[in-house]
């Protein structure tokens, strides 16, 4: 009997075990970016937390970054869980970066109707490259792929030639090249026939492939907003467009609304171009954001300074704060409410400060009327000129013609000019 309950125990351990195998599904449907990176990074961080088996990538791209592609095949490279990439759906491609990330996978396929391959570095305008330059890049991609390639076992001259020769094959040719793995008839059999697969992890460990659970890893608006500024020739454009914008706010200072533009465009290029990690960079428009709050308050900026800070503050907890990746990082609604409490509470300061400014401004006026002052110079006929009145020199215009030493009266204020009128 106590073998049997020990039995049954043992099964219903194994059998909860194999119910927690579990497989991190995402989908790459655009350009590769910076975006791109940061994507499959907090994928792989959520499958580490819940110690799933693989990381399933569908993947349909025209391409992308050559930096961002690189970043991406050394995380996959080094990472301790099996990626499992395969072009969908029938009809998609992956072409230039999503071809070398494919063959940087761990295991790769197609479905039926798809293609690999044209991976030859352009520029990102599209312009013709400079035959050194394109030799350069040819020759440092070429060795490049050489190396992934023949950690993974596949066709050597597949990985030239998409590079060299903008070769695209379809998958049925490139499953015949060695160049992908397995020929799909839809992502179910991809996965089936995945599963058991010896491949390498880490570069040294060799593991036999498991697909659990599917859990999709859905683009989330961190995402979104990545993808709109990592476009290579938007952030180009972005990066270019701040810089003219700070430019016109430092040769006219108190403009404003080009410095706050501005500071905001050079951070979220600067994320882009991969120079600011994508939290580093939240961490400064948060920053940036604050600063922004706290001068509207004592500059006249008409809301720009304001309006600016919250989006700074609001893009910037964006990017810091992942709530997909972990349960304990803030979810979008209270980076909402936050930023709303934040708009509020510098709208009433704001308000208070100008309150308090127009009080202090009647008060000086009703001072101004109970004193008497001195000429201390004169103009037009005497009609025009400066008195010094409470301490303070003043500018003054009168009906009565006045001289130097004359006690006068103020009658009113406009602006910086006083009303005054001869005491006799």
């Amino acid at each position: 009997m106590k073998n049997l309950a020990l039995f049954l125990c043992v099964l219903f351990l194994g059998t909860f075990k194999a119910q927690a195998n579990c497989t991190v599904g995402v989908t790459i449907n655009e350009a590769i970016s910076a975006s791109t990176t940061d994507y499959l990074e907090r994928a792989e961080k959520r499958a580490k937390e819940n110690k799933c088996d693989s990381i399933y990538v569908r993947m349909n791209t025209p391409g992308g970054s050559l930096q961002s592609t690189r970043l991406i095949v050394e995380r996959i490279l080094a990472s301790p869980i099996p990626y499992l990439c395969l072009i969908t759906p029938s009809g998609g491609h992956a072409g230039s970066a999503g071809a070398i990330i494919l063959q940087a996978c761990h295991v790769n396929g197609g479905v039926v109707a798809t293609n690999i391959g044209a991976a030859t570095p352009i520029l990102g305008t599209g312009e013709n490259t400079p035959e050194d330059l394109r030799k350069k890049l040819v020759n440092d991609t070429v060795s490049w792929m050489e190396g992934v390639t023949r950690l993974r076992g596949r066709s050597l001259k597949f990985s030239k030639e998409i590079v060299t020769e903008a070769r695209a094959l379809s998958v049925e040719d490139a499953v015949k090249e060695k160049a992908l793995d397995i020929l799909a008839g839809n992502e179910i059999d991809f996965l089936q026939k995945a599963q058991g697969r010896i491949v390498l992890v880490d570069e040294k460990k060799e593991l036999a492939v498991k697909v659990g659970d599917l859990q999709e890893f859905t683009p989330d608006l961190r995402y979104k907003v990545l993808s709109f500024i990592a476009d290579p020739e938007f952030a180009y454009l972005l990066f270019m467009g701040s810089l003219a914008l700070l430019y016109v706010e430092i040769t006219h200072p108190g403009m404003i609304a080009p410095g706050v533009i501005g500071g905001i465009g050079l951070l979220l290029s600067l994320v882009a171009f991969h120079k600011l990690d994508v939290a580093w960079g939240g961490l400064a428009l948060i920053l940036l954001g604050i600063a922004f709050l706290i001068l509207e308050i004592f500059l006249p900026s008409f809301g720009a300074l304001g309006i600016g800070g919250l989006i700074a503050v609001f893009v910037g907890s964006l990017f810091l704060f992942d709530a997909q990746t972990t349960g304990y990082t803030l979810p979008l609604s209270l980076i909402i409410s936050v930023v709303s409490v934040l708009g509020l509470f510098f709208l009433a300061v704001g308000y208070l400060a100008v309150k308090t400014i127009r009080h202090k401004s009647s008060d000086v006026d009703s001072d101004l009327t109970k004193v008497d002052g001195i000429v201390v110079t004169v103009e037009a006929n005497g009609h025009r000129g400066q008195i010094q009145i409470m301490g303070e020199t003043w500018k003054f215009v009168s009906e009565d013609s006045l001289k130097e030493n004359d006690r006068v009266h103020v009658t009113a204020r406009q602006g910086l000019t006083l009303n005054v009128k001869k005491v006799k």
